[in-house]
């Protein structure tokens, strides 16, 4: 069958279209992506913007287009961090689904980690283990570790590439105390609402980044092989993260966009998302991630498969 997640994320709403059935592999059959951008609309008091709420009509509709182009069996719409935490929130998903038919499910954070650590189970198999996850959205931060297709704890944090880039970063590029200013509140952050919950755990066999920001920090600064089965296989040192964070500090946006790995959706927001990773691993005495190719909308197909075949 063919399906489609539909993903109207803080950066991006993007549809991935796959032929799909349970118990196999899901093959791609087409994309289509656009820049959102959303946290740019949001208002003083947290509310979308007029504006941003056309923006994100217009992103549906042109992914529907594709979609029905695509003669798509089932359509598995979502929502995360941007919308999950607006103050307009509900409004604005009534608006979208009154001008486009699309009902967005809203995840919540924990969601996010849950389904986004069965792609990396998935994926690794159950001879991996014990896996810590870190996931890079334009909103949120997930950290989930378990031995299980399901985590045994899953935590998100408002330490999103494109929120933080907000937040801490008014100019282009940020200063180097603006980067400073980010690094000390991520850690903080991190220290108090995420390390905590992780104490006790068993040593992990395999710490694992997901997300499009660390695949494209992984392009840049990390390494690369070829599995057994011919799959791509890239790895990340914390080290090399390091030395490139304030070479890409020092570029604008539009300049990075020419280095290796680093697309025109993201070089808004590397930056940003370069400091969360590098904070992240060093919190965790992690000194190398391996990087999945698979992420949040590969779990949501996952789980829909499994309900089929249940």
């Amino acid at each position: 069958m063919r399906l489609g997640v539909l993903d109207v994320g803080s950066n991006t709403v993007h549809l991935v279209v796959v032929d799909a059935h349970p118990g196999a592999r899901p093959v791609p059959a087409a994309d289509h992506k656009s820049v959102l951008r959303l946290m740019r609309y949001l208002e003083p008091d947290g509310g979308i913007s007029r504006e941003g709420v056309t923006a994100i009509v217009d992103a549906i509709s042109a992914a529907m287009e594709v979609a029905r182009r695509e003669g798509i069996d089932e359509l598995l719409p979502m929502a995360t961090s941007a919308l999950r935490e607006a103050r307009n929130g509900a409004e604005v998903l009534a608006q979208i689904e009154a001008a486009t038919g699309v009902a967005l499910r809203v995840l919540s954070g924990e969601d996010e980690g849950r389904l986004t650590f069965l792609a990396i189970r998935r994926w690794y198999g159950w001879s991996s283990g014990n896996i810590l996850l870190f996931d890079i959205g334009g909103g949120s931060l997930e950290i989930a570790a378990g031995s299980d297709e399901y985590p045994e704890v899953a935590v998100s944090l408002p330490l999103g590439a494109g929120r933080t880039t907000v937040q801490f970063f008014p100019a282009d590029p940020p200063t180097p105390e603006q980067m400073l200013e980010l690094r000390a509140h991520s850690r903080q952050v991190m220290r108090a609402d995420a390390l905590p919950t992780f104490e006790g755990m068993p040593p992990f066999q395999h710490v694992v980044g997901s997300s499009k920001t660390i695949r494209s920090l992984a392009r840049l600064a990390g390494s690369s092989s070829a599995s057994a089965s011919g799959d791509e296989r890239r790895t990340l040192r914390r080290a090399d993260l390091k030395d490139w964070i304030p070479r890409l500090g020092q570029l604008p946006a539009e300049a990075r966009q020419s280095l290796p790995g680093i697309t025109p959706d993201r070089t808004f927001q590397i930056v940003a998302g370069a400091i969360v990773l590098h904070s992240v691993m060093k919190l965790y005495d992690v000194e190398e991630l391996e990087v999945s190719p698979w992420a949040l909308r590969e779990g949501i197909l996952l789980r829909y498969l499994d309900g089929l075949e249940a």
